[in-house]
């Protein structure tokens, strides 16, 4: 692939990118905290400023952050279809989170919160612009970076500008964590989140204890039974809990949060009707199941695994290989991939134990996997 040639010769240095990396992962970015995720967008904006990109900044809705979208000076303009890297820089980890998960360098791995998921992989965009910027290389098509802010909890108040975005482009890379083999993604599942509240009758718990009917008690019946519809073809899960204030008290209300994943569409939305034909095991005590965010099936078409082929042979100069696959765990690829969008997933960095106190990237993968985004970058036309 001569024309790859160039950017595969990038001056790439695994110390450069980790340095960022670590300046960005320090930046605590909880998406529920908005000031949090913007000082995080404010970080970003300037060293996307720096490398000459036109920043926009779209004010956040539903009480979540802020966006970014920084385009690239082409000759062929802003109207012309070009690339869009996507990735968000929410995480999941709540501020304060560094006193235990601090930001460290340990032999081939540097521990931070959020530095896999997915700060690792935005950081190797960046850097791959810098350099193909500095050696005056110019991409075939014109290079847009969106930075989200609500991913991590699916994307409620950024689904339409991310789709918006993406109609106006060619491609669409993700650089969402690689797989634990280097490999790719090609498609996702479908995810659907739940809901659900249970609301009972209040008593004193020690002197009128009969007289109450606990919501949390009611609840729990319905996590057993939820959990127990999982099959092969659907899973569901309940992951937040929340209900009661003194243990004194029969509890009046309790809420929780579900979420349902398939492989297929029917299998999705099968699900979906189970959930929402739950009902109260008792007449005493009330449950209210409603629909959250839906990540839609992605399914690789022929000019997905064409993009994919194309990274392939991208890789295999670099001197490794990349498998492909179709992976659980929604990202915002599964819009755009179900809209049609030529979208290629799970380009950013490898490393483990995302969501975790031990998360961490692999460092002696950053320079391979930014020369794959600079190929990708100098190459698609």
């Amino acid at each position: 692939m001569p024309d790859a040639v160039a950017a595969l010769s990038l001056p790439f240095q695994a110390d450069e990118i980790l340095a960022r990396l670590m300046r960005w992962a320090a930046c605590e970015s909880p998406t529920f905290d908005a000031n949090a995720v913007n000082r995080m967008m404010d970080l970003a904006s300037r060293d996307l400023a720096v490398l000459g990109a036109r920043i926009d900044r779209i004010p956040g809705r539903m009480g979540f952050g802020d966006c970014v979208c920084a385009r690239f000076p082409h000759a062929a303009g802003d109207g012309a279809p070009g690339i869009l890297v996507m990735a968000h820089l929410d995480t999941v980890h709540p501020i304060g989170t560094l006193e235990k998960l601090p930001i460290r360098r340990e032999g081939n791995r540097c521990y931070g919160p959020g530095i896999l998921d997915m700060k690792g992989g935005t950081v190797m965009a960046v850097e791959a612009m810098r350099q193909i910027i500095a050696a005056k290389t110019t991409t075939p098509l014109p290079i847009t970076i969106l930075l989200t802010s609500d991913e991590e909890i699916g994307s409620p108040s950024t689904r339409d500008l991310i789709e918006a975005e993406a109609a106006r482009h060619k491609f669409v890379l993700v650089p969402e964590p690689g797989r634990a083999d280097g490999g790719v993604v090609t498609g996702r599942y479908a995810i659907a989140r739940f809901n659900l509240k249970t609301t009972g009758r209040p008593s004193h718990a020690g002197a009128r204890l009969a007289e109450g009917r606990s919501s949390i008690k009611e609840m729990c019946r319905q996590i057993l039974a939820i959990e127990d519809m999982t099959t092969e073809d659907c899973t569901f899960s309940v992951g937040v809990l929340h209900g009661g204030q003194w243990v004194n008290c029969v509890t009046t209300t309790t809420e929780a949060e579900a979420l349902s994943m398939a492989k297929r569409q029917k299998d999705l939305d099968a699900g979906v009707e189970k959930m929402l034909a739950l009902r109260s095991s008792t007449n005493d005590v009330q449950l209210e199941v409603t629909r959250g965010m839906t990540r839609p099936v992605w399914e690789p078409d022929a000019k997905v695994m064409a993009l994919y082929r194309h990274a392939r042979e991208i890789a295999q100069a670099i001197g490794f290989d990349i498998n492909h696959q179709s992976s659980g765990g929604g990202s915002d690829g599964n819009f755009t991939g179900a809209l049609g969008i030529t979208t290629l997933d799970g380009l950013g960095v490898q490393g483990a134990m995302a969501h975790t106190l031990e998360e961490h990237v692999l460092i002696d993968s950053l320079v391979p996997r930014v020369k794959l985004m600079a190929g990708l970058l100098t190459t698609l036309a």
